[in-house]
């Protein structure tokens, strides 16, 4: 089940791998952090709601990285 709980504890996981300064293919961080669909894009959008993450569409796909703050 998912909760808000849940949620920042999938975002702190994405956060601690986006901190190695790279940018991360979705499926690339899918695959690292064993998320479901739904999980990964609810973590996701708790990071980018609090504007520590920027999105950028590749020919690939999605591409997720850190911001500088």
């Amino acid at each position: 089940m998912i909760s808000k709980e849940s949620i920042g504890i999938h975002a702190g996981m994405v956060w601690t791998i986006l901190n190695d300064g790279d940018k991360w293919d979705f499926a690339d961080l899918k695959r690292t952090t064993s998320l479901k669909n739904n999980e990964l894009c609810a973590a996701l959008g708790w990071l980018a709601r609090e504007d520590k993450i920027g999105l950028e569409e590749s020919q690939d796909g999605l591409l997720v990285y850190l911001k500088d703050i």
